[in-house]
């Protein structure tokens, strides 16, 4: 029988803080949260965050009012992720401890993982690259490299953050330099996942940073087809040899500026492919330009906050006999416990899940760190 000591309050109450404490990348970035419930599939016009410009004085003419207008991008709350569970061992905890080492504690740094990698996969829309693709970042060098372009990209210099992956990581807190910063007495350098403030970047390690596999299988002497006229987003290729095709993510490089492909391509025919979509948008290029496609590489991201929206509604209560539903929601993060029963086992069952969506807003305020 059921204890009365296991509640869906219970369970969603000290399931959300440990879900908070385990995500990374969605608490750097812009959130947008209402207490409207939503579903699956749902489109939600989210605000994005306002861009200003400062401008001299001008004594003469005075000064230049900017419109604060608050330009909306549509996000899709395209997932959700869930954890689900029979009741047995949930429903024989006795205490907090034990509610929390066979039910709150897996399922939360369950869902953060998954989360975690639904945000980093939003790398494919990061156009802007440095590094070289195979060879891991670790030294101050490359975080130093990757400030240097977010202030090229004229990022703010505030809420600056990094995401490494695990080996990036290790060689990174192996330096003395960063050592030496966790004995000076802050804090922040030693919460797991945090590297520690270094350029004026917030630096962090996830098991979820992206892999990225091209679609290219060979390729040599490759250049542009045509000529490409400014503002084009797309453009054809051709190539001593070119084999496969072009995927979401995959960078190419014209003139020493990288170009992130949007779309997948079909795949090369007579060594040529046509019409890859790409941003941002292209300038002028000659016919003949050579290019350089960029390989397998680890997608580790250098970002301002405004690059990106971490979008989540809380899931509406179930209908249905015998299901219950507990939701709850701090800091712009929402959870939902249910409670179900399955006919065909004769057993309750619990499930939490996450409603949510991600959107690359500004990604010209981020960088791709290759590895």
């Amino acid at each position: 029988m059921a204890n009365t000591f296991v509640t869906l309050k219970e369970i969603a109450r000290q399931a959300l803080p440990k879900l908070i404490d385990n995500l990374v990348f969605p608490t750097l970035m812009h959130r947008d949260f209402s207490e409207d419930f939503h579903g699956y599939g749902d489109a939600i016009r989210v605000r994005k965050p306002v861009a200003l410009e400062a401008a001299d004085f001008d004594e003469a003419s005075g000064v230049t009012y900017q419109d604060m207008v608050e330009d909306t991008v549509e996000v899709t709350l395209d997932h959700i992720a869930t954890v689900d569970a029979r009741a047995t061992a949930i429903e024989t905890a006795t205490s907090i401890d034990d509610l929390n080492r066979v039910f709150v504690d897996p399922a939360a740094a369950a869902l953060a993982e998954k989360i975690n990698r639904d945000g980093l996969s939003l790398y494919k829309d990061v156009f802007t690259a440095i590094g070289t693709a195979g060879t891991t970042p670790g030294a101050l060098s490359d975080i130093a490299a990757a400030r240097r372009q977010l202030n090229l990209n004229r990022a703010p210099n505030y809420g600056r953050a990094a995401v490494w992956d695990a080996e990036a990581d290790a060689k990174f807190t192996a330096l003395d330099a960063l050592i030496n910063a966790e004995k000076s007495g802050s804090t922040l350098a030693l919460r797991e996942g945090a590297i520690g403030r270094v350029y004026g970047i917030d630096n962090y390690m996830s098991q979820s940073v992206h892999q990225h596999k091209t679609g290219i299988t060979a390729a040599a002497g490759v250049k542009v087809s045509s000529a490409v006229s400014a503002g084009a987003t797309q453009l054809s290729l051709s190539g001593t040899q070119l084999a496969g095709k072009l995927v979401r993510g995959d960078l190419i490089r014209i003139g020493g500026k990288h170009y992130a492909v949007t779309a997948d391509s079909a795949a090369a025919s007579g060594n040529a492919i046509a019409n890859v979509k790409v941003a941002p948008a292209l300038p002028d290029i000659l016919a003949n330009a050579e290019v350089v496609l960029v390989g397998n590489h680890t997608a580790n991201l250098a970002f301002h906050p405004m690059a990106f929206a971490y979008v989540t509604r809380p899931l509406a209560n179930p209908d249905g006999q015998g299901v219950m539903s507990y939701v709850t929601s701090f800091n712009g993060i929402s959870l939902r416990v249910t409670r179900g029963y399955d006919q065909q086992y004769k057993r309750s069952t619990y499930s939490m899940d996450v409603l949510y969506g991600f959107k690359a807003v500004y990604p010209e305020l981020a960088v791709r760190v290759l590895g």
